[in-house]
């Protein structure tokens, strides 16, 4: 998955305690609160890659609404930040010096 989550950093950006914060998102949130028809599976950061948990910055998200929610979000985050292209500059032709 795209957009940084990657890895064992996930893990570590969580806070101890969040199988709690997490069951109590998914208790609150048990409907997905993004299409309203399927069950919340993800407890989900409303604003991507933050380090704020609290119970106003979660929503809990069905499985394929989180999919959309962070491909889109990756998307945004390259289209902010572009690689350089890989084309090389154009050349003259040698020919022509």
């Amino acid at each position: 998955m795209s957009g940084g989550w990657k890895g064992s950093d996930r893990k570590a950006r969580l806070p101890s305690g969040w199988d709690k914060i997490r069951a109590r998102i998914l208790a609150r949130d048990p409907v997905c609160v993004l299409c309203g028809v399927r069950p919340s599976r993800f407890c989900d950061h409303i604003e991507a890659k933050t380090d704020r948990h609290g119970d106003a910055d979660l929503q809990g998200v069905c499985g394929p609404c989180h999919d959309r929610k962070s491909s889109a979000e990756g998307h945004a985050a390259q289209r902010a930040n572009p690689r350089p292209g890989r084309r090389r500059p154009p050349e003259d032709h040698p020919g022509l010096r």
